[in-house]
């Protein structure tokens, strides 16, 4: 959860890389259609938790602030928009769709009904949102793609996000000359299912195609990463870009989920367990720096002892570092919630060791990198993330460097979760 508060506008962000860039087009429109003293909770749905934490804050943030307007938006509320609207806490809710409308935020001229949601369903395009920056990151997430066509059984978010669309490649080049122009060397390119992008549009240009002509027509850009992929479907072009871009950051995460066969199939996935080791194979042949970050849900229905060991094992054989883990999260009218539960102190149990492993891989590759040399994005207190997306803190006597600078650095030293460098 991340909290922003400016001129009175205050935005709580649950959940996702895409609800972060959300929340900054959200911000632009209330700041210029006038708002003030008003709260803005942009919801998740992905687990209960995620629903849970944002009810809580709702009452949390009525009770700090009585005066304000509480407006809220995003996936949960748009899945079940009147379980918000019913909150006394809650003056209106808005839809997924319509919180990106410029319109919606004009709130004296919404209608007086206290929840305005549409049918996701039949929204058909993803508008290019123009933002010149982000008030509290040092990278820049952008939207890309938004919804997607694929029902895996355990997942709710098509029905809180809708079917796949696409941003037209002229719209992200400008909205990347954008954020380079305000200095921001890095941006994330974000979406339900970024490797789905271009399906729905005029000559349907794949995800590696647009990836290429950004680079070449925005040659500023010092950084580039893309958020979480479905690895079987990982264009030519944007294999080649592993092979020969350095700009494209040696880091991709991928939509694992489960590392056994029949696991994999009963959530609906479109790979199986040889899938994620090829892919990391092939990508290392390519780029043999290359690391890894993956989602993965612990204690799936049905799952035994032998599948959940499967799935364990997969993070060493694929060589996985940044771990993602859910323990498995009932999502009302998904097939997996009518399948065979598994308790639920057994899937905390497993999401222990998942997470384990994946603390366990990090301590690995952090010393490979000792005495290597790295660029690294600051952040804050004279910390950051390198290419490779390790946690790096400066060892410098010249002082703090200023945030959303890239510096290169010596790895001098690392502990279990990150590594300790100098500036060269």
């Amino acid at each position: 959860m991340t909290e922003n508060k400016t001129q009175d506008i205050e935005i709580v962000t649950f959940g996702c890389r895409l609800n972060i860039h959300e929340s900054e087009v959200m911000r632009d429109h209330a700041k210029k259609a006038g708002l003030t003293d008003t709260v803005i909770i942009n919801t998740c749905a992905v687990t209960n938790e995620a629903e849970r934490q944002a009810r809580q804050a709702i009452r949390r943030l009525r009770k700090d602030r009585p005066e304000a307007k509480i407006v809220v938006t995003g996936c949960s509320s748009q899945i079940d928009p009147d379980s918000y609207g019913s909150m006394s806490e809650v003056d209106t809710v808005i839809g997924n769709d319509l919180k990106m409308k410029a319109e919606s935020w004009d709130l004296s001229k919404l209608s007086n009904e206290k929840v305005i949601v549409n049918d996701i369903m039949s929204v058909k395009e993803t508008a290019g949102h123009l933002i010149a920056g982000f008030e509290t990151q040092t990278r820049a997430f952008l939207q890309v793609q938004n919804g997607c066509d694929h029902r895996c059984t355990f997942c709710i978010i098509p029905y809180g996000r809708g079917n796949s669309r696409s941003v037209p490649i002229g719209e992200i080049v400008e909205q990347v000359k954008l954020l380079v122009k305000q200095g921001y060397q890095e941006i994330v390119m974000t979406g339900v299912d970024v490797t789905s992008y271009g399906a729905d549009l005029p000559g349907t240009p794949k995800l590696g195609q647009m990836i290429r002509r950004v680079l070449a027509l925005v040659p500023e850009l010092s950084r580039l990463r893309l958020s979480s992929l479905d690895p079987v479907e990982i264009d030519d072009d944007l294999w080649l870009l592993i092979e020969t871009e350095p700009r494209l950051m040696p880091h991709l995460h991928l939509s694992v989920q489960a590392g056994d066969d029949m696991t994999l199939k009963r959530m609906k996935r479109r790979h199986l367990r040889q899938d994620i080791i090829d892919v990391c194979n092939k990508a290392r042949g390519l780029r043999p720096d290359m690391v890894f970050g993956a989602d993965i849900i612990a204690g799936f229905p049905t799952e035994t002892e032998e599948m959940f060991d499967n799935t364990l094992r997969m993070v060493g054989e694929a060589d996985l570092t940044y771990l993602h883990v859910f323990p498995y999260s009932e999502r009302p009218n998904t097939p997996a919630a009518k399948m065979p539960q598994v308790k639920g102190d057994i899937r905390r149990k497993r999401a222990g060791l998942l997470r384990s492993a994946g603390e366990l891989q990090l301590r690995e590759l952090l010393k490979k990198h000792i005495n290597t040399e790295c660029s690294v994005l600051i952040e804050k207190n004279n910390q950051g993330h390198s290419e490779h997306f390790l946690p790096v803190t400066l060892q410098d006597e010249q002082g703090t460097i200023e945030q959303g600078t890239v510096v290169s650095v010596r790895i001098v030293n690392v502990d279990d979760r990150q590594a300790y460098g100098v500036r060269i």
